[in-house]
């Protein structure tokens, strides 16, 4: 296999296609001017990139509650995938080495939030994880898969056994379950018939048609913010409610069921270095599998075809971009 490399004289004027959201509802692929590269930096040119249809289609829609970095115009993704084409002088990582970038912010005016859809990134060494061969488009989904190992590694949290939601972050985060020593297969509610199935040895069902009220942890991912009051209403005493979704709206609740209950409700937030490199392992060993979760792919050049769909149809769990032809 040959890897191109980038020309060290023309570190200065690089540029790259990149999904560009202009305003809320304008999307569209445009060539930008990267920042040149110093020392410490890497210039990696993007094979695959995954659409967010959580946090992605919140800016799309213009909804995203007020946000560090939050303004337009903006380039989106968090979850690129690609190879490194150049490596500053003090950089760990080399040339030809496949990686995985939670996104850059090389993009000059334009912000970069999270600015991993473009077809070549400029970013700092550690920004990027160095991930096997075989893996491939897959890799785009660790930054989903680190943040549902990041909902479950909190010292003091149970393992859930009810997660709401059946996308792609509830089937990583049920498939992380069953790897915890001693954990019994989580029950998964989901409201949408096509995405029922796909399940890995664990239930998935129409809350209606489940009525334990005794549930211990729910894991919810659904990114409801009115589902406080029915979730509370499943806990058993001292439960736990984990919010791992992304809300746009204010949360609230019904004061006395919690009270009665001494429900206890945490937040997960973004995830850390260590989730990240916790996934990356299990993925190494063979134990987390990441097939069946990437349903639909679109040449980058379709972008804003491909967001339409990734965000308007239920049958997609995850759509990537495929940039290899679009440097």
């Amino acid at each position: 296999m040959s890897t191109p490399t980038a020309d060290p004289d023309d570190m200065h004027s690089l540029t790259a296609l990149a999904v560009v959201v202009e305003a809320p509802e304008h999307l569209s692929l445009n060539r930008v001017a990267l920042t040149p590269p110093g020392e410490d930096d890497l210039v990696v040119d993007v094979e695959w990139s995954g659409i967010s249809t959580g946090t992605e289609r919140l800016l799309f829609t213009g909804r995203m509650p007020p946000f560090p970095g939050l303004g337009y115009p903006l380039i989106p993704g968090y979850e690129s995938v690609g190879r490194v084409v150049h490596a500053g002088t003090r950089c760990q990582r080399r040339v030809g080495e496949r990686v995985f970038v939670p996104g850059a912010r090389c993009f000059g005016e334009l912000r970069g939030l999270f600015g991993g859809a473009a077809s070549r990134l400029v970013v700092p060494d550690p920004r990027a994880t160095p991930i096997d061969e075989d893996v491939g488009e897959r890799g785009v989904l660790l930054a989903l898969a680190a943040t549902a190992q990041h909902a479950l590694a909190d010292p003091h949290s149970t393992t859930p056994d009810l997660i709401v939601g059946h996308g792609v972050l509830g089937r990583l985060l049920a498939r992380l379950t069953l790897l915890r020593d001693g954990a019994a297969p989580p029950v998964v509610w989901e409201r949408n018939p096509q995405r029922m199935g796909g399940a890995q040895g664990y239930r998935v069902v129409h809350p209606d048609q489940d009525e334990r009220r005794d549930y211990r942890a729910i894991y919810d991912v659904s990114g409801d913010a009115g589902c406080l009051d029915d979730l509370i209403g499943r806990l058993g005493h001292g439960g736990e409610i984990v919010l791992a979704g992304f809300y746009p709206q204010s949360l609230r609740f019904t004061y006395p069921p919690a009270f009665m209950r001494e429900a206890r409700i945490r937040i997960a937030a973004e995830w850390r270095e260590p989730d990240l490199l916790a996934v990356r392992r299990l993925l190494d060993a063979g134990s987390l599998d990441l097939d069946g979760l990437i349903t639909h792919r679109s040449d980058a050049h379709q972008a804003p075809a491909a967001y339409r769909t990734a965000f308007d149809d239920p049958s997609c769990l995850k759509m990537i971009l495929d940039w290899r032809s679009n440097s």
